[in-house]
């Protein structure tokens, strides 16, 4: 069951964190003015240690565009990525063990500790993004509602990001805990 549900759910997500991706690369001229010299090359990304029990995620690979955007190459991506011979020109993998963590750190604004390999050029450009692209949740939802419901908006999301990352951080630690002890 969970392999039907993965292979219909698992290409909806890629594109829609394709979507995201591109939406913070497009808010800052800069981010696609560092990625339009690099159009046409593929860059990958792995989530290591991810938890068996869960589905596995889809193939996370993207093709540069021309406008400095990625183009998902699809649920049939392989080691040629979309069916062309060879891999990715960069690799980016990202520690997954624990997911939930993951997005907590994520949501608080925290880059994730990730390992990059590949064409140093674009290796270079691709740490510089994720060290300084962020979202402006707060421009999103002013667009999108108003300033006048924006702002307790972000104000109650980013209480809730913060509890949430507090109870993260505190399941992950009497998990560290019980293991010790188990040890």
């Amino acid at each position: 069951m969970f392999e039907s549900l993965n292979s219909l759910l698992a290409p909806a997500l890629a594109q829609r964190l394709t979507l995201l991706l591109n939406h913070l690369l497009s808010s800052e001229p800069i981010a696609t003015g560092r990625l339009r010299p690099h159009s046409g090359k593929r860059l990958s990304l792995t989530l290591a240690g991810w938890p068996a029990l869960l589905p596995p995620p889809p193939v996370l690979a993207w093709r540069i565009t021309p406008a400095g955007m990625l183009d998902w190459c699809g649920a049939s991506a392989g080691d040629g990525i979309d069916g062309t011979e060879g891999t990715a020109d960069l690799s980016v993998t990202i520690a997954a063990a624990n997911p939930a963590l993951l997005l907590a750190r994520a949501a608080g604004g925290e880059p994730p500790a990730v390992q990059i390999e590949g064409d140093a050029q674009l290796a270079s450009d691709v740490n510089w993004l994720l060290q300084n692209l962020r979202w402006d949740a707060a421009a999103d939802l002013e667009r999108a509602f108003g300033p006048q419901l924006a702002t307790p908006l972000h104000q109650l999301g980013r209480v809730l990001a913060a509890g949430l990352r507090k109870a993260v951080q505190g399941a992950s630690a009497l998990g560290e805990q019980w293991r010790s002890r188990r040890a």
